[in-house]
């Protein structure tokens, strides 16, 4: 069965780093667009950035794109976010998640989701 297992979460001050690594099983990986999505605390879940299955890069969080970047290596299954400059609204559960071949900001049109990873930023 398809797994998506998200990692990289934890603790960081305002204006450091971190970055989040997300594998997936039993897909035929290089096919799949793979999207990170975030959910605070009493919010919705928000798409943040996508790539689709050519390497192709969607922002769907204006507030992330100068800050965030977004990476796979199909060799191993995975993809990376390499979040720089955190501010304490980006604390959140960051899930990975993958659909077919091409991106989307929506939820509901990913079919596998991992556990996510918690981010927290303190200021």
């Amino acid at each position: 069965q398809v797994q998506v297992v998200e990692s990289g979460g934890g603790l960081v001050q305002a204006g450091g780093s971190l970055r989040l690594s997300c594998t997936a099983s039993g897909l035929t990986f290089d096919d799949y667009a793979m999207a990170w999505f975030r959910q605070a605390p009493g919010k919705e879940r928000e798409g943040v950035l996508c790539i689709d299955w050519i390497g192709r890069r969607t922002y769907y969080e204006d507030s992330v794109k100068v800050r965030f970047t977004i990476s796979r290596d199909n060799a191993k299954n995975t993809i990376y976010l390499q979040m720089n400059s955190l501010k304490p609204e980006d604390t959140a559960m960051y899930y990975c998640a993958a659909r077919h071949s091409t991106c989307s900001g929506s939820s509901y049109d990913y079919n596998y989701w991992g556990q996510g990873t918690q981010v927290t930023v303190s200021s």
